[in-house]
């Protein structure tokens, strides 16, 4: 049995995801605001089966950068990253708008 594991940096409601959470309590982990420990901490899972995704809105996925590359990236580990706000968007302002984004994350293979 493969289990889906859901992380966000504080950003369940903003995701959409608090629906999971409600319904898989002991499977979400919101780390608080630090992007970086989210990625790090969801690199780990798929070395003992699990199926991680972390939610994450596409501006702060830049702090996290060297994590992504370093941790899921280079070991080629099976991270899902469901990236809030990826491209452009205006709903939230430049400061929430991923215009680089999805250019940055598909140098990764």
């Amino acid at each position: 049995m493969t289990r889906v594991v859901k992380f966000d940096p504080a950003m369940g409601g903003g995701t959409g995801l608090n629906l999971f959470q409600r319904c898989f309590p002991t499977r979400c982990f919101d780390v608080g605001i630090a992007e970086q420990r989210a990625i790090t901490f969801t690199a780990g899972l798929p070395c003992e089966g699990l199926k991680p995704f972390c939610a994450i809105y596409t501006s702060f996925m830049q702090r996290a950068y060297d994590q992504v590359v370093l941790d899921v990236d280079i070991q080629k580990l099976p991270v899902r990253f469901a990236m809030d706000r990826a491209g452009l968007v205006e709903a939230d302002g430049p400061t929430h708008c991923g215009a680089f984004d999805v250019t940055f994350m598909s140098y990764l293979l």
